[in-house]
């Protein structure tokens, strides 16, 4: 099976749930982590802290430069992300409409490029 990243974004734009709306957003996501775990699809789930919680890392000529901060300066920015297995990205593209729903945001799907044999 072929493996893709599942990656929930949020923007700035969107207001902050509730602490209700967030719990009840925490519980859809168990119920749909242990959907795709049962179905032998799991791989890695994890949320993220808020953009303002990077740093980002450069190595140019020989030194390695942090800077506080997202990278990219943008209104949407990586919430969270699920690494799935899945048999085709028709396959993906079904678990991601399920993640979407769980998560109440948008999920972008991409296939993991394949090692060289």
């Amino acid at each position: 099976m072929k493996q893709y990243l599942l990656a929930v974004h949020s923007s700035a734009d969107v207001p902050p749930p509730s602490e209700q709306e967030m719990l009840a957003m925490y519980e859809s996501v168990d119920a749909f982590n242990a959907e795709l775990q049962a179905a032998g699809g799991w791989v890695f789930a994890g949320g993220l802290y808020p953009p303002s919680s990077a740093t980002v890392v450069h190595a140019r000529d020989g030194e390695v430069v942090t800077t506080d901060g997202p990278f990219a300066e943008t209104k949407e920015q990586l919430g969270g992300i699920w690494i799935i297995e899945a048999a085709d990205l028709d396959a993906a593209l079904a678990w991601a409409g399920k993640a979407s729903a769980s998560c109440k945001a948008p999920v972008e799907v991409r296939p993991f490029q394949e090692l060289p044999s």
